[in-house]
This record gives C-alpha cells, sequence and structure tokens, in this order.
C-alpha cells in the first residue's frame, strides 16, 4: 500500500513550533513499518509519502487515526505492487490464470 498523508499548514506549522512532529512521524514509521517513506510538498501541503504492506484493513483504524487526530491530514490508501509482485501479476495474466 502507499499511504499519502497531506498535512495543513497551519498544523504543520502548530505541530513543528511545539516539537512534537519528530514524535508523531517517528511513532508512524515505528507502526507502519514501510519499506519506504518520502516527505515532500503536494499541492502546497506538507505530504508524506510511507509504502507499507497491510495485511487487513481491520489495521486501517490503529495506523491511520493519528494521521486524522494529530495532524489533521488528508489521508489516502493506494494498493501498490512491487517489482516481483508485478512479475508474478503479469505471469498469471499471461498464463490465464
Amino acid at each position: 500500500m502507499v499511504l499519502t498523508a497531506r498535512i495543513p499548514t497551519e498544523t504543520g506549522n502548530e505541530v513543528i513550533q511545539s516539537g512534537s512532529l519528530p514524535k508523531i512521524m517517528e511513532t508512524a514509521l515505528a507502526a507502519l513499518q514501510p519499506e519506504a517513506a518520502y516527505f515532500t510538498l503536494d499541492g502546497g501541503d506538507r505530504t508524506a509519502y510511507f509504502f507499507f504492506d497491510m495485511k487487513e484493513s481491520s489495521q486501517m483504524p490503529t495506523l491511520l487515526e493519528s494521521f486524522f487526530m494529530d495532524l489533521h491530514a488528508k489521508v489516502s490508501l493506494q494498493p501498490v505492487m512491487n517489482t516481483a509482485e508485478l512479475r508474478t501479476g503479469l505471469g498469471h495474466l499471461m498464463s490465464g490464470t
């Protein structure tokens, strides 16, 4: 999965000034255990992309609520494949299974 979290400027400013942003991000990283994490701007908002393995949709509340509650972030989840998964999927497609 790729989790995208867009943090509104006002909230981002508040958590940076209070010193709580590093702890929030470390907690998120510990919970998600991402294969990769990237931090950038998107549409003028501080934005984080986390690529991680989600086994069950029941994990969503545990993994996402701090982004909503602590950062007032707009959050999206999107399934993604790594290279090995793409090869497997294409193999199934080509074999008709």
